[in-house]
């Protein structure tokens, strides 16, 4: 996990991606090449006092519209099957389902979402946009879904490379940390 406090930049980068004013903020788990906001990290209950059991939310708007692509092409209702098909997917999927809850519950335990993480964990697919979040945040490795899809988009978009609109981006910051990009760059 890679928290890093959110900053006003921060949060106004954040309305601008989500056209509303972000709600719930603990941090920001995971940043574009360029330094905005990717995926918050939101609190397992809203200040209106509302239960949120997404506490990964994705929000760079490129990666979201690569998400979304996924989900109309019904990637959700292959992965549910394969889940069904393929112990050792299930199990990893499960492993991922308990660290998230792990973290949820070490920021607070809200009864109305105990045991509920989120993205249909541990034993079926409801949402790629939480699962590619909850992937980005905690790291290759943790989410097999989430890195499944993370590689699906990898043409569209990548953690790798800025596609952040120019008035949103940090003018010093690199536009990609990919290795093939950066010899294109230079």
């Amino acid at each position: 996990m890679s928290d890093t406090p959110a900053t006003e930049s921060d949060l106004t980068v954040l309305a601008a991606q989500l056209g509303r004013q972000p709600r719930g903020v603990v941090a920001i788990a995971a940043r574009c090449v360029c330094g905005n906001p990717t995926v918050v990290h939101t609190a397992p209950r809203l200040p209106d006092g509302t239960p949120f059991p997404t506490q990964y939310y994705l929000t760079h708007p490129e990666a979201v519209a690569a998400v979304s692509t996924l989900e109309a092409r019904g990637v959700m209702k292959d992965m549910t099957e394969r889940l069904a098909q393929e112990p050792a997917l299930a199990e990893h999927y499960a492993r991922a389902h308990e660290q998230y809850l792990a973290e949820r519950y070490a920021l607070d335990d809200i009864p109305e979402i105990h045991g509920i993480s989120a993205g249909g964990m541990p034993d079926r697919v409801k949402c790629l946009h939480v699962l590619v979040g909850h992937a980005l945040a905690a790291g290759p490795g943790v989410n097999p879904l989430g890195d499944e899809a993370l590689e699906m988009i990898r043409g569209h978009w990548t953690p790798t490379r800025c596609t952040c609109p120019a008035l949103e981006r940090d003018p010093d910051a690199p536009l990609s940390t990919d290795p093939d990009s950066l010899a294109q760059e230079a």
